[in-house]
C-alpha cells in the first residue's frame, strides 16, 4: 500500500503540481506569485503582506513553508487573526510566519526520511524564527509537524514545488512558544 507521501512523490516525478485551492502551483513561479493564486491561503497572503514579508518569499531562497488554510486560521480563539494583522503587532505575526519557514528546500520524502533515520521517530530542525519544530511519520504516511507548544498538523497536500522553493499545506497554524 502506499503512502500519502510517496503517491505525492509520483505525481511530481510525473511533472505534475498538485492544485492548491482550486488553483494550479506552477513551479516556475515563487512562493508568493503562487500563494496569491490559491483561495485557501487569503489569510496567509494578508498576513505576509501585514508583516512586511513579501519580498523575502519571493527572494532565492530556497524555503519550505508549511502553509496553514483559511480554515487554519479561523480555528484560532475569536479576534486572534485581527489582533495580529494591527501595525503594532507586527512583530509577533513575523515571529508566528516565520516558525512556519525553514531554510533550504526540503521534499516530504526528505522529510520522511530524516524521521525514518531517527531514534525517537522524529525529524527535529529549526524554522527560521530560530523556533524548534519536528517531523513524525504514522504508519498510514500521513506526515504531522510539531511545533514548539506540542500542537501536531497534517501534511494536507505536500511537495508543492516553487521556483524558490517548496510549500507543504498544513491544517493548522504553528505556534512559537
Amino acid at each position: 500500500m502506499e503512502t500519502t507521501i510517496e503517491m505525492a512523490d509520483e505525481k511530481m516525478a510525473e511533472g505534475d503540481n498538485p492544485m492548491v485551492g482550486g488553483a494550479p502551483m506552477f513551479a516556475d513561479k515563487d512562493i508568493i506569485d503562487n500563494a496569491v493564486n490559491s483561495a485557501d491561503h487569503t489569510t496567509l497572503v494578508a498576513a505576509v503582506k501585514a508583516a512586511g514579508l513579501v519580498e523575502t518569499l519571493k527572494g532565492e531562497g530556497p524555503f519550505t513553508v508549511f502553509a496553514p488554510t483559511n480554515a487554519a486560521f479561523d480555528a484560532l480563539p475569536a479576534g486572534t487573526v485581527e489582533t495580529l494583522l494591527k501595525p503594532e503587532n507586527k512583530d509577533m505575526l513575523t515571529k508566528i510566519l516565520t516558525a512556519h519557514v525553514v531554510s533550504g528546500k526540503w521534499s516530504a520524502q526528505d522529510i520522511v526520511a530524516q524521521a525514518k533515520k531517527s531514534r525517537d521517530g522524529f525529524y527535529h530542525f529549526q524554522a527560521v524564527s530560530g523556533d524548534a519544530l519536528s517531523a513524525k511519520v504514522t504508519p498510514s504516511g500521513a506526515v504531522y509537524i510539531f511545533d514548539e507548544s506540542g500542537n501536531a498538523y497534517e501534511v494536507t497536500i505536500a511537495d508543492v514545488n516553487q521556483s524558490n522553493g517548496v510549500i507543504h499545506v498544513i491544517e493548522g497554524v504553528l505556534l512559537p512558544k
